[in-house]
């Protein structure tokens, strides 16, 4: 069993920058890929990026591939999301999501989730 927080999300003004983190129980943490992904209200949940379990291997949407940056920590069982140059239509809310076998862009294929965290970009 894994458990997620996420933690990091607020209110910045177009071109800001914020970083999210993925705060993770569990002692297998570290054999996970995890994911993250954003929703907004009446839209289906969407790809933002991904991270292997060894931090090896990383895959962004192509809306933010440049200014997002994932990484990780197994040490501290935590997985960060440096988001730069924020854009209004970054606002949304963002969850973390971890899986044993999969770390792709499919978030029903992902087994464990975190509750999300609001990031409101405003112009």
């Amino acid at each position: 069993q894994v458990q997620l927080v996420e933690s990091g999300g607020g209110s910045v003004q177009a071109g800001g920058s914020l970083r999210l983190s993925c705060a993770a129980s569990g002692r297998t943490f570290s054999s996970y890929a995890v994911g993250w992904f954003r929703q907004t209200p009446g839209k289906e949940r969407e790809f933002v990026t991904a991270i292997s379990w060894s931090g090896i291997k990383t895959y962004y949407a192509d809306s933010v591939r440049g200014r997002f940056t994932i990484s990780r920590d197994n040490v501290k069982n935590t997985v960060y999301l440096q988001m730069d140059s924020l854009k209004p239509e970054d606002t949304a809310v963002y969850y973390c999501a971890a899986d044993a076998n999969y770390s792709g862009t499919h978030y029903n294929l992902y087994n464990y989730w975190g509750r999300g965290t609001q990031v409101t970009v405003f112009s």
